[in-house]
């Protein structure tokens, strides 16, 4: 059987390297391509020249473009990787669609606003294009560990889900999705939400926030609270509160999982060999898309699972803008946020 033939749009250097504009995640992309038997890399395209070459030096493809258009004109590719900026994920990833990829992975956020999110799972479900959304800690042993601890009953039912990390839509969207990982896919039903916007900053050209707040209810009655900023106590990165016991992910360098339970007189730390970080879940997920396309069943990292995610940011700044609850589905186009920004309801400063 022909190799699927794979496609790089974004060959940014690595985030310590110099002239670096962000991690280079399409080095982590490319590792797990590298890792199946399935796939050649046959083009790779980037607006510097300079980087496509690097990226060529190190890992392969065959042909470099400083367009990625023509990239998807001319090279009849199966996959496409998007490891871009925000602002431009939308009109690749529409694009690729249109030239008749069948595979799309594209880095997260899905986009600055939920209207793009949006078009860009429209534009592929109505082609038949398999989209995935780099949500790679899904993958990753300490969060894997911590779901089979909350299925085996480790905690009792699941009450309330606690994340905290920097901001709601660049960090953020990431714990939003553990949220769903953890409830079982479940649907949330409404959202509330405040941010302080005085302190933020762009991170990868979008705004965001300098503290936030989101309170989540999803449709089986389990509870989600994120707060982002800096936050000193606060505690793990994310806690699972059970009816009989506490799952904390994250707790510091050295525990990564820990729980506890009616049962025990206290914290049992669960050995993992990965923190919560690390590149091996973007490979992972590199492998699963292969896999998915191959077999046609959803990919772990679908469009529709991220959307999920998605859709909880921009609700909890609407929730913000209206200065009240957020019943789903969110019917806007902007991202509240940034519409506040623009029309001077809230400041930087």
């Amino acid at each position: 059987m022909a190799k699927l033939r794979v496609g790089i749009i974004g060959c940014g250097r690595p985030r310590h390297e110099a002239g670096a504009t962000g991690y280079g995640m399409s080095h982590a992309h490319v590792r797990g391509y590298k890792a199946s038997p399935d796939v050649e890399i046959v083009a790779l395209a980037d607006i510097r020249l300079e980087n496509a070459l690097a990226f060529q030096q190190e890992h392969g493809g065959e042909r470099i473009y400083t367009d990625y258009r023509e990239m998807l004109a001319k090279e009849n590719l199966d996959i496409v990787s998007v490891c871009t900026w925000p602002h431009l994920h939308a009109p690749m990833v529409i694009a690729a669609a249109e030239a008749g990829v069948r595979a799309i992975h594209c880095e997260k956020p899905m986009a600055p606003t939920w209207g793009e999110a949006r078009r860009m799972a429209e534009a592929c479900a109505a082609r038949g294009v398999q989209l995935t959304i780099n949500h790679q800690r899904r993958f990753g042993e300490p969060f894997r560990k911590a779901k089979a601890l909350l299925d085996e009953g480790a905690i009792g039912p699941l009450a309330r889900i606690e994340a905290n990390c920097d901001n709601l839509f660049d960090w953020g969207t990431h714990w939003f999705d553990m949220m769903f990982f953890f409830n079982g896919e479940t649907p949330a039903e409404w959202v509330m939400g405040q941010i302080e916007s005085r302190g933020g900053r762009p991170i990868f050209g979008v705004f965001v926030e300098k503290q936030g707040l989101a309170l989540i209810h999803f449709q089986n009655g389990v509870y989600g609270v994120m707060a982002t900023g800096d936050l000193p106590g606060w505690g793990p990165a994310i806690r699972l509160m059970g009816a009989e016991g506490v799952i904390e992910i994250g707790v510091n360098r050295e525990v990564h999982l820990r729980y506890w339970n009616t049962s025990q007189a206290g914290w049992q730390v669960v050995p993992t060999a990965e923190g919560l970080h690390g590149e091996d879940c973007v490979k992972r997920g590199v492998l699963d898309l292969i896999e998915a396309l191959k077999t046609g069943r959803e990919p772990e990292l679908s469009a529709r699972k991220a959307l999920q995610a998605t859709e909880l940011i921009f609700a909890a700044y609407e929730s913000a803008r209206r200065r009240g609850r957020v019943d789903l589905p969110l019917a806007i186009e902007d991202s509240p946020l940034l519409t506040m920004l623009a029309e001077g309801a809230i400041s930087t400063t």
